[in-house]
Order: C-alpha cells, then structure tokens, then sequence
C-alpha cells in the first residue's frame, strides 16, 4: 500500500512526519512516487495562522479531486484544533492528533479494515511526558531535523500553539545521543536542532538549553544549527557553551515580530527591543561573523504608522542576515483577534512591501560583508544551470563550481562576489 505524506509549517513538522512515514514502512507501506496514486495521503498541517488552515483545505480539495478513492488523514496542529469542536473539514476520512502520534499504525490499520471515518484526538495535560519518536533518515534531503522539544508556555496574543501542542516538554539527552549518532551513521555532515519552544528546552526536566544542545554536539563529528528561536534563555554563560564546540553553527533565527515595545506588549512578547538588542550583541561578542535572522509581523492589531515606522527603524539597526516578513493574519480563538484596532489588508499589504525592502537592504550588506571570506562549505544540490549551491556555518547560500562527488562534502571556499540573494565562490 502506498503512501504520501504532504508536510505544512514548520521544520517540527518535516521531523515528525518523517518519523511517520519511517512508523508506515516498518509496517509494509511504501512511499509513493511521483506521479503514483497512493491509497493513504496524510497532510501535516500548521494552525499558525488562518491562512496555514486555508492552505490546508484547499490541498484536501485537491487531493480529493485528483484522487477521489485515496484514504486523507488530517494531523499536525490543525487537526489538533478539532478538539475544541470546530466542524470536521470536508474530504478528511482520518483525523489524528499531535499527541500520541505512536498510535498512527493502529489507527489506519482500524480504518482500512472497517472504511469508517475515524477521529483520535487526546487532549493534552500538564502531566504529559515528551513522546520519543525515532527517525534516522531524511528522504530527499541532506541535512536532517531532530525535534529536541514540543510544547509552549508563553501564550502569545496572536497564537494558538499552546493549545495546539500542550506544555513544554523535553526529550533525554540519551535521546538526544542516539539520534545524532543514528544521523550521523547514515551520512548525514549536518542536523537542525528544532522545537516548538526551543529555547526553553530542559525546563520541565531539570536541564537547560545549553546542556541539550551540548549533548548534540557532543555525540557525533556533524554541524549542529539551531532551528528558530524564542529571545529567551539566550544569555551570555549559554552562548560561551555553544562557542566551545567547532561543531556548532553560529547563525540564530531569534524571532522577532515587532520592533516596536508597544506592539509587543500587545502581543504579549516577553521582551522589549532593547533586551533584544543585548542578545544581539551578547552572541556578536561570543562569535566571530554569526548571522542573525528573524521573522517580522507587520498590520498587528492596534498597530499605528508610528508604531510601524518605529519597527522598520529597529529592523534596520540590527543589520539582520534576514528577515521574513509577514503581515498579520487573525486566528480565531485568539486574544488577538478580539482585539480593537483591526488593520484593513491594503494597509497590511503596503507595510509588508516597506519592510521587505528595508529586510532586503539588510540582506545585500550581510551578503556583501562575507565577501573575501574563506568558509567551509556544506555542497548540497547542483541547480539548473549546472552550478552547486552549499551553505556555511552563519548559513550563507553559495553557489560554486563543484563536482558530483563533492555533494554531501564539506569544502574550503572563498567568498568571491553577490549573486543576488547568495554569495558565489571558488573552490580551494
């Protein structure tokens, strides 16, 4: 029996679908290919916005215009949502939540022998534990994610992930152990360390982010790079950790999403601009050329053009490597969406065009400033032109005259010149 796997929203979700379909196969299901109809189809779904939602129903409409007789099981965060008695979406056969994801076999083995509709959604508590899930491999890519922690306490105004994947919760650093070395085993030069609140990782378990991450780097000779974070638990002693390992890649994706005080407060951030900064330049001291990035709101509830001149100006001083810009979508059954001050999508549209272009200027300067540097640099995929593309440690894209051979490679390169969003580079 065939099976595809459509995986929306975060790098979390990329982790546990892999562990998913790894669950399928040990049981006899077959991943399919392109161009194959698969009798199971599961979409990974996000909830972090209404959009992710929207985009979720629109592929289930698809799928099933497409292929009509294919079995679609709905999880990820949207699915999780389900519990809260929203209407079951139209075209699911299967709706399986976050939690538990160690139950799929038996649910679509339930399904396929009694062709009902099955909805398994447990709800989460205070009290659960972090649920192991064993992935060694990543189909189709060169770098792998390992999912480290899940879970979030901060109860942000615009979002529901907190109700979505629970508490924080942390794996072992045994788990942490033997999944870099299962990696590492099956060839892989670099792995993403990734949670829903990564930053806060060890918190319900007597640890600390630093000794997780510590116990990655320590297990095998790979790269090590963070996935996003939260500004938190970032601070000078945890950076000189993370600096002793020549293993771990200095670029740190600190979410940002407003650089105005008063925004953030609205939504409920746990830091002001200035404590921002100071984490900035904490990690600028503790690492030679780290590149910063983050993510920008803009049109949040409430959000004045001073408020949003004063964000753009922020965005602009940091000197990010780069910035994802978004405007703000309503999610119901937020704090935020209830809010006053709702910002019409015009508006919302034109802020998201002024700071991308100021995220852009930012963007150029950090390309133009590795320029005459010499990296390692990890070969990956070979584009359309016949060119390699690679990334360093602060994760630069580069493209180089490479060979076959050398993907997968780590190779000495010098920084030559900018290629619009991306540096190119001659082999040494």
């Amino acid at each position: 029996m065939k099976v595809r796997i459509y995986t929306l929203g975060c790098k979390v979700n990329q982790f546990e679908s892999q562990a998913m379909l790894g669950q399928l196969i040990q049981e006899g299901f077959v991943e399919a290919g392109d161009g194959d109809a698969a009798e199971l189809t599961i979409i990974n779904s996000c909830a972090v916005t209404a959009a992710s939602e929207s985009k979720a129903m629109k592929l289930i409409r698809r799928i099933k215009r497409e292929q009509p007789d294919t079995a679609v099981l709905l999880t990820g965060c949207m699915a999780q949502t389900l519990a809260d008695g929203h209407e079951m979406p139209e075209g699911v056969d299967i709706v399986l939540g976050n939690k538990r994801r160690s139950d799929l076999v038996g649910v679509v083995k339930d399904y396929f022998s009694q062709r009902r509709r099955i909805t398994f959604i447990e709800p989460y508590s205070k009290r659960d534990d972090y649920e192991d899930l064993e992935v060694s491999t990543f189909s189709g890519r060169t770098r792998a994610f390992l999912k480290i922690e899940d879970g979030c306490n901060r109860f942000c105004s615009y979002c529901i992930i907190p109700y979505a994947r629970g508490r924080v919760r942390s794996c072992t650093k045994e788990y942490i152990d033997r999944e870099v070395k299962l990696f590492a085993g099956n060839g892989y030069k670099e792995i993403v360390v990734v949670g829903i609140n990564l930053s806060c990782y060890g918190s319900d378990i007597g640890l600390s982010f630093a000794d997780g991450i510590s116990a990655a780097c320590s297990a095998a000779d790979v790269r090590i790079r963070l996935g996003s974070l939260e500004p938190e638990s970032m601070d000078h002693e945890t950076l000189k950790v993370f600096a002793s390992f020549p293993n771990f890649c200095p670029q740190f994706h600190l979410s940002l999403q407003s650089g105005c005080d008063d925004t953030l407060r609205r939504m409920n951030r746990h830091y002001t601009t200035e404590q921002y900064r100071q984490i900035v330049n904490d990690i600028r001291q503790v690492f030679d050329n780290a590149a910063i990035t983050t993510d920008v709101m803009v049109g949040f509830a409430g959000e004045t053009d001073e408020e949003f001149e004063r964000s753009v100006r922020f965005v602009e001083s940091i000197g990010f490597a780069k910035v994802h810009v978004f405007p703000y979508s309503r999610r119901p059954g937020t704090s935020a969406d209830r809010m006053d001050g709702q910002i019409d999508e015009g508006t919302k549209k034109r802020r998201a065009a002024v700071m991308a272009q100021a995220a852009e200027r930012s963007r150029q300067k950090f390309l133009q400033s590795q320029v005459g540097r010499t990296e390692p640099v990890l070969i990956e995929t070979r584009n359309e032109n016949g060119m390699y593309e690679g990334y360093t440690p602060n994760y630069t894209p580069v493209l180089v005259k490479a060979q076959e051979d050398q993907v997968n490679t780590v190779v000495s390169v010098k920084l030559t010149s900018v290629c619009g969003d991306r540096c190119e580079g001659q082999i040494l």
